[in-house]
């Protein structure tokens, strides 16, 4: 770190989201964005004259003048860049999907425990305000519900869509449930690509709980992103996109009207920027040495389950089509 005490930060692959990354780390007060890095080096030069800070031509020299890094690139690309800035000492942000394989993601954990790196996984709906909001209100969940729709983007065409949008709520499930899968089937279809576009999967865990997720990004009409969670003593209903968390609980109502037993609480939601928290979240570990929010074992875990979900999807399509 430099005299200041801030961490240097970079960013490799500056595309659509990499672009963000590089316009929140200047947010960061503990953190300096030395740079940005990119395969296509006047993609670099234009977002370092937008952010201010410098494009290197190569992930190397970036690598060499900061302290960590944010990790941009397509999936594909994992494994090779969070391996070359591990061996050079540095602290890895990767977004999801933390690899593209799992023995990938095995190799960059032992290689992290060795450099004793931070390794965090960028699950950006972990910093969502609202399901920060949504801890204080668990307790034990029975049943999930979780819908993820959209519209069809071009540039996530070259991923699946449990991949690329139910491995978030993947992710979010299984840290509530904190329980083994013990069972999982899921059905999905491809629509607009030649991959899957739209899935569904039910997951039993060793604990109980059943989770049921849905993920399209063939959907027509306004985005939706909700997760509802019912519980013995209360019901959640949690909307990512407004932000809002509603807790409905039972109590005194009219005896000719059942309905009027349910009381609803909402919970107000700090309007913060998750990606901005996220950064703020693993520039603190970098300096403290904490584990960070979301770690690479985490990632791992995710990333298994979402290979679970594709491998029962082509299962069931190939009973499906033989009938």
């Amino acid at each position: 770190m430099k005299d200041s005490g801030k961490t240097r930060v970079g960013v490799i692959g500056v595309g659509y989201l990499g672009n963000f990354h590089a316009r929140r780390w200047k947010e960061v007060a503990d953190a300096e964005l030395v740079g940005v890095s990119d395969a296509d080096f006047a993609r670099a030069e234009e977002v370092a004259r937008e952010v201010g800070c410098r494009a290197f031509a190569d992930n190397r020299a970036l690598l060499e003048a900061v302290d960590a890094v944010s990790i941009v690139v397509p999936t594909r690309d994992h494994y090779a860049v969070a391996r070359s800035a591990l061996e050079l000492g540095r602290d890895i942000l990767v977004e999801k999907p933390v690899t593209h394989t799992l023995e990938e993601a095995d190799e960059l954990l032992k290689l992290a425990a060795a450099r004793q790196r931070i390794f965090m996984v960028g699950h950006l709906e972990r910093f969502n305000p609202a399901v920060l909001a949504l801890a204080e209100a668990l307790t034990r969940p029975a049943f999930i519900e979780v819908h993820r729709l959209g519209p069809f983007l071009q540039r996530a065409s070259n991923i699946d869509v449990v991949r690329d949008l139910m491995i978030h709520d993947l992710d979010i499930v299984l840290s509530l449930v904190g329980s083994e899968v013990e069972r999982l089937s899921a059905m999905g279809i491809m629509v607009l690509s030649d991959k899957i576009d739209i899935a569904n999967a039910r997951i039993e865990f060793k604990n109980g709980t059943v989770a049921n997720l849905t993920a399209s990004r063939v959907s027509l009409g306004a985005p939706v992103r909700k997760i509802r969670i019912f519980q013995t003593d209360n019901y959640i209903s949690l909307d990512y996109s407004k932000k809002e968390l509603a807790v409905f609980t039972l109590g005194p109502g009219q005896e000719d009207d059942p309905m009027s037993r349910i009381k609803i609480r909402q919970t107000p939601i700090d309007d913060e920027d998750a990606l901005r928290t996220e950064l703020k979240a693993f520039a603190r570990s970098v300096q403290t040495r904490e584990q960070p929010a979301v770690t690479g074992e985490d990632g791992r875990r995710a990333l298994h389950a979402a290979m679970l979900v594709h491998e029962e999807i082509r299962k069931s399509l190939k009973k499906f089509f033989r009938t």
